[in-house]
C-alpha cells in the first residue's frame, strides 16, 4: 500500500524536480522544450542509438525512488522512424532487483530471474480501423504517425506473471533515447484518459478503483474531440481472449476493453476483429521466451 505521501497518485517529474538535475541525471542529447500539440514542456531525449542518451532518476544507483504505487503511467511519444528503450528497476519482497526493459527493437519476449524484455509494437494512425494490419509495420522503428501514448504498467501482476514473484517497490527508472517523454507518475488507481470527471462523478468507477486522469497528467483535448482519437492507451499486462501477450502494444478494440469491467455509459468491448486476431496469433508465434544476451 503506497504511503500517505505518495496517495492517490505521485508525479514522479515534479515531486523529484527533474528540471533541476539534482535528484535526477542527465547523459547525452536531452532536452526540455515546449510542445505544441501538448502545450506544455516535454523532455526530449535522443541519441544515435537507444542507449546512448537517456534520463535517470534516482541519479545515484545506490539509491531508491522507493515508489510503491501498482501502476506506473508513462506518458510518452517514440520519435518517428527510430527506436528507443525503456528500463524499470523494481524490487520484489524479497529484495531481489528486477530490471523490466521495453523497446521497439525488441522482437520477441526474453527472461531470467532478473530481467525481463518486452518489444514494444508502436502503433499508427490507421490502425484505429481495426481492419488492416501491416505484418511490415508491426516491429521495427517507430511510424512517422506514432501517437502520444500513455503507457500503464501494472508491476505487481508483471513479477507475478513471469516471474512468480512479489513486488515491493520501482526503485529506478531510466528513459533512453529516442523519446519525448511528459511525465511519470504511479498510483494505486486505474487512470482512464476517456472518462470525465463529471462521469466519474456519476458512476460507481471510484468503488472499482477507476478514475479520470488528474489534470496535471492529462493530455489536451480540444472541445468537441474525444481523447482515444488523438492519443494512444495501454494497459499491460492484458490477456486478450486468452492467447499470450507478451509483447506492449495498442489493444483493439481500444481502449475500454482493457478494463475489468465495462464502465455505464461507455463503449462496451466489441469483439475482435480477424485482423486483430492474427495479430495476435503473430505475436504468439514469436513470444516464446529465449535467454536474455547482455544488458546494454
Amino acid at each position: 500500500v503506497p504511503a500517505a505521501w505518495q496517495r492517490p497518485y505521485l508525479n514522479i517529474f515534479k515531486h523529484f524536480r527533474v528540471e533541476e538535475w539534482k535528484r535526477s541525471a542527465k547523459e547525452g542529447d536531452v532536452a526540455a522544450l515546449m510542445d505544441t500539440k501538448l502545450k506544455g514542456m516535454v523532455y526530449r531525449i535522443r541519441g544515435s542509438n537507444p542507449a546512448s542518451s537517456y534520463l535517470e532518476l534516482p541519479r545515484a544507483g545506490t539509491q531508491s525512488l522507493g515508489l510503491t504505487g501498482r501502476y506506473l503511467y508513462l506518458l510518452f511519444r517514440p520519435l518517428p522512424h527510430k527506436h528507443f528503450l525503456v528500463h524499470l528497476d523494481v524490487t520484489t519482497e524479497e529484495n531481489q532487483v528486477v530490471r523490466i526493459s521495453f523497446s521497439n527493437l525488441f522482437k520477441e519476449f526474453k527472461s531470467t530471474a532478473t530481467w525481463l524484455q518486452f518489444p514494444f509494437i508502436c502503433g499508427t494512425a490507421k490502425d484505429l480501423e481495426c481492419d488492416t494490419v501491416s505484418r511490415r509495420g508491426v516491429f521495427g522503428a517507430a511510424p512517422a504517425d506514432v501517437r502520444w501514448t500513455c503507457l500503464v504498467l501494472d508491476l505487481p501482476s508483471i513479477l507475478s506473471r513471469y516471474l512468480n514473484r512479489r513486488y515491493s517497490h520501482l526503485k529506478a527508472v531510466k528513459l533512453c533515447s529516442n523519446l519525448l517523454v511528459k511525465n511519470l507518475c504511479t498510483s494505486d488507481l486505474v487512470f482512464d484518459p476517456g472518462v470525465t470527471f463529471s462521469e466519474a462523478r456519476h458512476t460507481d468507477l471510484a468503488c472499482r478503483g477507476i478514475a479520470p486522469m488528474p489534470r496535471e497528467m492529462a493530455f489536451p483535448v480540444p472541445k468537441g474531440e474525444k481523447w482515444h482519437d488523438l492519443y494512444d492507451y495501454i494497459r499491460f499486462p492484458l490477456d486478450v481472449s486468452k492467447l499470450p501477450y507478451n509483447s506492449i502494444q495498442r489493444s483493439c478494440p481500444r481502449p475500454v476493453a482493457v478494463l475489468e469491467k465495462p464502465i455505464c455509459h461507455l463503449p462496451l468491448p466489441v469483439t475482435l476483429t480477424r485482423a486483430m486476431c492474427d495479430r495476435l496469433s503473430l505475436i504468439h508465434h514469436i513470444t516464446s521466451p529465449k535467454a536474455v544476451s547482455a544488458p546494454w
